[in-house]
């Protein structure tokens, strides 16, 4: 076979496989995405009571005041074009001055004793410094807090956290874990009646 038409059979090839691995393939993963995971599909996005659209439910946000529960720490000021963890190892001396400033505040925060141990997440920061979710104890921390800083009665905001713990993916994968947005956003739709 002469040059010529190899080289016409490659360029034809590559055309043909470019629209098929890169237009055809990822429109029909698209489409099919979109028809089954309609929600995840465009961001897992969260809306309040407005209908306004306040967030991701896959992306961690800084809630500071202490009427809300917290999220974990970011070691990305929670920005989502910049996620990563800080790599700071736990012999290092920058990890464990912030990890005692950041128990020393949550202890006079949520009066909790020195006595008492802290959930990890609540001291640490994920990996990828956007993690949405804390553990049930984490939330069972704050409880007190809010429930002061809102009038509320304790248990009816330990209803609230239990109602939004979820279980691990299919029973086993992962540990239980509570989404900070949606649980502040219900606890704003108690305060205010909605």
């Amino acid at each position: 076979m002469r040059l010529g038409a190899l080289l016409g059979r490659a360029v034809a090839l590559t055309i043909v496989l470019l629209v098929l691995c890169g237009v055809v393939y990822p429109a029909v993963v698209l489409v099919a995405a979109r028809a089954a995971f309609p929600v995840q599909s465009h961001g897992s996005l969260v809306r309040d009571a407005n209908g306004r659209v306040v967030g991701s439910a896959l992306l961690g946000q800084a809630f500071t005041r202490p009427e809300y529960f917290y999220g974990r720490r970011s070691a990305v000021a929670y920005d989502a074009g910049n996620s990563g963890g800080s790599n700071l190892g736990p012999s290092n001396p920058v990890l464990t001055d912030s990890v005692r400033a950041a128990s020393a505040r949550i202890r006079a925060e949520d009066g909790v004793s020195l006595a008492a141990s802290l959930p990890a997440d609540q001291v640490t920061a994920s990996a990828s410094g956007l993690d949405p979710d804390i553990s049930p104890a984490s939330a069972a921390l704050q409880v007190g807090r809010i429930a002061r800083a809102r009038g509320l009665a304790a248990t009816a905001v330990a209803r609230l956290v239990g109602t939004h713990t979820t279980a691990p993916t299919l029973g086993m994968l992962g540990e239980p874990r509570v989404n900070v947005l949606r649980l502040n956003l219900a606890l704003d739709s108690v305060s205010t009646g909605h």
